[in-house]
C-alpha cells in the first residue's frame, strides 16, 4: 500500500523575480535566496526541473558521441549492411570498385599538420574496430553458420548442423566498363559447424573470388551490351517484370521484378557491385510475395526461386536466401493435388493451387524442371518438405511407362497420367525433363544413379527415334513424333541439348554423347548462319528428302526471335570442355547479330518479328528477362580466359543460367 500525503489548503506555485537598481546582494545571501526559492517550489516543479537537466545531460553526451564516430573512416559501408554475417569477400568486393580508397585516407592523415588530432583520430578509429569485433564475436556465438559467415536461418523445431568449405575459384567482372586487374588472389578454406546437431547436412559452396574486369575486348563488349540493356529497363520498367524498349514502358507477367532478379547472378559474375547492389535494395526494400497474383510453378521456380538461391550462393547475402524459403513456401500449395504431380498455378497471397486456364493437364517438362531449386532450399534451411514434394514428383514420373525413355509432353495433375497421344519432343514442353535427369545427378554429387540410368536410356531413346540428317548437308538434328509419326520439326530450345550432353560426357558418359553434342550445335549455329540477319528462328523444318534443297526451312510464323540463350548455351558448355576456339568464334558472331538487329537506341534490346528481314526485322517491343540473366552471361562466360570461373566442377546451372553449388558426399 502506497501512502498518502494530505495538506492542509491547497499551495499557490510561483516564483518571484524583482528588479532592482540596488546593488546584489553578497554571494552567500544569494545563495541563500536560490535555497529558499527551490524550498518554495511544490514537488511537481522540482521533479520537471530534474528531468530536464537530466535530459540535457544524455542529449550532451549522445552529441559528443555522435560527433567523435564522425571522424573520417575510409571502411567500406557495406559491411555494415552485412553485419549479420560479416564477410571478408564482400568489403573486397567493394574495395576493387574503389582501389585508390585507402590511399586518399593515407593522404588525408598525412596532410594534417595537427599530431594530436591526428592521434586521435587514430584513437577513436581503434576503439571502433575493437567495438565492432566485438559485436561480431556474440553475433557470431548467436548463428549457425555455413561458408565462413553465410547465414543459416534457423528452421523452427528442427536443428541442423551445417559444415561449409569454401574453395578458391577465381572470377572475373567489369565493374563500370573499366579493365582492372588485381592480382592478388585469397583463399579461403575454413568451415564452420553450426551449433546444433540433428540432420547431419554437408554442403560445399564453392568461393567465387571477386571480379577483377574483362579479361578480353569481347567480354568487355558483352558488358556494355548488359549495361545497355539494364539502363533500358531501369529507366523505363523499374521494379516490374519486363521492358518494353520500343514503347518505352513496363511489361508484367507476375509482378516480381523478374528482370531484376534474374539478373543477379549476371551482374554479380561480371562485376557490377553498383548495379548488384541497386538490385539488393529493391529485393530487400520492394519484392513483396505475399500478393494476390496467380504464379506459373515452373516459370517462377527457374527464375526467383533459382535467382535468389544463385544470388545467395555468391554473395553470401541471408536475404536472398530468406526471400528464397518465403517464396518457397508460398509456392509449396501447388503439390496439394490428388495425385503426385503439382498443379501449374498457384496465387501467392490464397495458396489456392489449379492447372493452367487453357486445359486440365500440367506440362511434363515444368514439373520435372523445379527440382534442382527445391532440393537446394531443403538443402540450405535444412527443411526437407521442398526435397520431399518435388521428389515424389519425380518418382512418380519414373514409375510411368515410357518409349524407349521419352515422355509425352503434358500429364494430368489429377489423375497423374500422361495425355493419350501427346508429343513426344525435345523442344518446348518436353527439354528440361532430360536436362534436369542429368544434373540433378550432378547435384548431389552423382550419388543418386537412378537419375543417371534414366537419362542415358532417353538419349537412346532419342538416338534411335528423333535424331535425323538433312538431305543436303548431312546436318544432325532432333525431330519430333507427332501422334506416333516423325516431324522433321525442332525448336530452337532443342539447342540446350547439346551442351547437356558434353557436361555428361565430362563426367563419365559414353563418347558417343559428346559427338553428337558436336554435330548438334552445328546444326544450332547454322539456324543462325543461314539467316540473312544472322540470328535463329524460333523454329526450323529440317529437309531429309531432297537433297536439291537447303537443310533448313523457315515458315512464316516461325521467323521471330526472342533473344533466347540454348545455343550460345551449349557454346559455352563446348568450349568450356573441349578448348575449341570455333565455338568462341560462332558465339562472336551471334552476338553481332544481337547488337546489330535486336539492340534498341536508348536502352534495351528487343525481340524481333523476321530473321529474315535485314531492313525491317519488325520489332516486337519485348526483352524478356532471359536475356539479361542467361544470354548474355553465357555469353559473357563464353569469351572467359578462365576455365574456374563458374567450375562446371563445382557448380550445376539451372535451366535459367542460375549456378548453383554441386553438393559434396
Amino acid at each position: 500500500m502506497y501512502p498518502v500525503y494530505y495538506e492542509s489548503a491547497p499551495r499557490r506555485d510561483f516564483i518571484s523575480v524583482m528588479v532592482s537598481k540596488e546593488p546584489p546582494e553578497p554571494p552567500s545571501k544569494r545563495r541563500q535566496s536560490c535555497r529558499r526559492v527551490w524550498n518554495r517550489l511544490s514537488r511537481l516543479q522540482r521533479t520537471i526541473i530534474c528531468a530536464i537537466l537530466v535530459v540535457g545531460a544524455m542529449s550532451g553526451l549522445y552529441i559528443a558521441n555522435g560527433l567523435m564516430n564522425e571522424l573520417p573512416d575510409d571502411k567500406d559501408t557495406l559491411s555494415q549492411r552485412h553485419n549479420v554475417f560479416p564477410n571478408d569477400n564482400v568489403v573486397h568486393v567493394m574495395d576493387q570498385r574503389h582501389p585508390d580508397k585507402d590511399t586518399k585516407a593515407n593522404q588525408r592523415l598525412h596532410d594534417n599538420d595537427d599530431k594530436d588530432g591526428e592521434d586521435q583520430k587514430l584513437h577513436f578509429e581503434q576503439e571502433r574496430e575493437k567495438k565492432e569485433n566485438l559485436e561480431r564475436e556474440e553475433k557470431a556465438k548467436m548463428k549457425p553458420k555455413i561458408a565462413d559467415a553465410v547465414v543459416q536461418p534457423e528452421v523452427k523445431g528442427q536443428k541442423e548442423s551445417i559444415v561449409g568449405n569454401q574453395e578458391e575459384d577465381e572470377g572475373i567482372g567489369a565493374a563500370g566498363g573499366e579493365l582492372e586487374v588485381n592480382e592478388e588472389k585469397k583463399t579461403k578454406g575454413q568451415s564452420q559447424d553450426g551449433a546444433d546437431a540433428g540432420v547431419d547436412v554437408q554442403v560445399q559452396v564453392p568461393n567465387m573470388e571477386d571480379g577483377v574486369g574483362p579479361q578480353n575486348a569481347q567480354q568487355k563488349a558483352v558488358v556494355e551490351a548488359f549495361k545497355h540493356a539494364w539502363k533500358g529497363y531501369k529507366q523505363y520498367a523499374w521494379g516490374h517484370d519486363e521492358l518494353k524498349p520500343i514503347s518505352k514502358a513496363a511489361s508484367d507477367w507476375f509482378g516480381l521484378g523478374l528482370t531484376i532478379i534474374d539478373s543477379l547472378d549476371t551482374m554479380w559474375i561480371m562485376g557490377l557491385m553498383e548495379e548488384f547492389e541497386e538490385a539488393r535494395r529493391w529485393v530487400e526494400k520492394d519484392l513483396v510475395l505475399k500478393k494476390n497474383v496467380d504464379v506459373n510453378l515452373f516459370e517462377t521456380t527457374i527464375r526467383v526461386l533459382g535467382g535468389l538461391l544463385s544470388a545467395f550462393h555468391l554473395s553470401n547475402d541471408g536475404l536472398f536466401l530468406e526471400k528464397a524459403r518465403e517464396l518457397g513456401d508460398r509456392l509449396m500449395p501447388c503439390f496439394n493435388s490428388p495425385s503426385k504431380i503439382p498443379y501449374s498455378d498457384v496465387n501467392l497471397d490464397t495458396g489456392k493451387a489449379h492447372p493452367p486456364r487453357w486445359g486440365p493437364d500440367s506440362t511434363t517438362s515444368e514439373v520435372t524442371s523445379i527440382q534442382l531449386e527445391f532440393r537446394e532450399l531443403s538443402h540450405q534451411t535444412g527443411n526437407d518438405k521442398y526435397k520431399n514434394a518435388v521428389d515424389e514428383v519425380m518418382g512418380h514420373i519414373q514409375s510411368l511407362p515410357k518409349e524407349n525413355g521419352l515422355i509425352p509432353i503434358f500429364v494430368n495433375a489429377r489423375s497423374g497420367q500422361f495425355r493419350a497421344g501427346a508429343t513426344i519432343t525435345v523442344g518446348a514442353r518436353g527439354d528440361s525433363y532430360y536436362e534436369y535427369l542429368l544434373k540433378q545427378w550432378l547435384q548431389t554429387g552423382k550419388t543418386e544413379d537412378k537419375l543417371r540410368d534414366e537419362y542415358v536410356t532417353a538419349i537412346e531413346g532419342m538416338q534411335k527415334n528423333l535424331v535425323k540428317s538433312t538431305a543436303a548437308n548431312g546436318l544432325k538434328f532432333i525431330g519430333e513424333l507427332v501422334r506416333g509419326s516423325f516431324s522433321p520439326k525442332m525448336d530452337h530450345l532443342v539447342c540446350f541439348l547439346p551442351g547437356t550432353l558434353a557436361i555428361g560426357h565430362h563426367n563419365g558418359l559414353d563418347a558417343s554423347h559428346l559427338e553428337l553434342a558436336k554435330e548438334l550445335a552445328k546444326t544450332c549455329y547454322q539456324m543462325y548462319a543461314d539467316m540473312p540477319t544472322g540470328l535463329s528462328p524460333e523454329i526450323a523444318y529440317f529437309n531429309i528428302n531432297n537433297p536439291g534443297k537447303p537443310d533448313i526451312e523457315v515458315k512464316n510464323a516461325d521467323t521471330h526471335n526472342l533473344l533466347r540463350p540454348e545455343t550460345v548455351e551449349s557454346l559455352f558448355y563446348l568450349y568450356r570442355l573441349t578448348g575449341d576456339k570455333q565455338y568462341r568464334d560462332w558465339g562472336w558472331k551471334i552476338f553481332q547479330a544481337f547488337e546489330k538487329y535486336t539492340k534498341v537506341q536508348g536502352g534495351g534490346y528487343s525481340s524481333i518479328g523476321s530473321v529474315k528481314d535485314t531492313k525491317n526485322p519488325r520489332f516486337r517491343d519485348k526483352m524478356e528477362s532471359f536475356f539479361l540473366g542467361e544470354t548474355l552471361k553465357y555469353l559473357f562466360l563464353l569469351f572467359s580466359d578462365d576455365p574456374t570461373l563458374l567450375s562446371l566442377d563445382k557448380y550445376v546451372f539451372n535451366t535459367e543460367a542460375h549456378p548453383l553449388p554441386i553438393w559434396r558426399p
